[in-house]
């Protein structure tokens, strides 16, 4: 059990701070609406959803951060560039999942489950948005050094004419 812990550690993190995350989302969200008040439509929906939203991608950052990728990012410029990396792919990946499930539904997936409807459009959206995460947080956000330096051209030096090259040319 330990053996598979160890080989599949990152995803098993993931899971668990993701359902996590949710949970968050879903607990900022009932205390806004039970201590604020705020649990009408339209506008006060929009604003208890986007505060909910925001604590629940600063809660997926630390964990992600600390636990899930154990990033080696210190000091205040690597954290803000790899947290706005963080935020920015979670945007990208929240357009995906207010966007996908219209277009699904408009191309006939329209399953409905338990009276859901357009219960399989969300679906399919929530699979691909997971994996979106995970993939941009694994290969854009949390990068390892060794990752990055494997893309990059190694240096390359011009070393001075040694005696070899002076003797060819003599």
């Amino acid at each position: 059990m330990k053996e598979l812990y160890r080989k599949h550690k990152e995803i098993i993190l993931y899971a668990f701070f993701g359902a996590a995350t949710t949970a968050v989302n879903f607990i900022v969200t009932f205390v806004i609406q039970k201590v604020f008040g705020l649990a009408g439509e339209g506008t006060e929906f929009t604003i208890t959803n986007t505060i909910a939203w925001v604590c629940a991608v600063a809660f997926a950052y630390v964990t992600s951060h600390l636990y899930v990728f154990e990033s080696k990012a210190h000091g205040a410029k690597a954290i803000t560039v790899e947290a706005a990396k963080f935020v920015g792919s979670r945007i990208f990946t929240g357009i995906i999942e207010m966007l996908m499930p219209t277009g699904l539904v408009a191309l006939g997936v329209t399953g409905s489950l338990f009276s859901f409807k357009g219960f399989w459009a969300k679906a399919i959206t929530g699979v691909v948005v997971i994996i979106l995460n995970y993939v941009l947080s694994k290969l854009f956000v949390f990068r390892k050094k060794s990752d990055a330096q494997a893309e990059e051209p190694a240096e390359q030096t011009e070393e001075p004419a040694g005696k070899e090259q002076v003797e060819e040319n003599v």
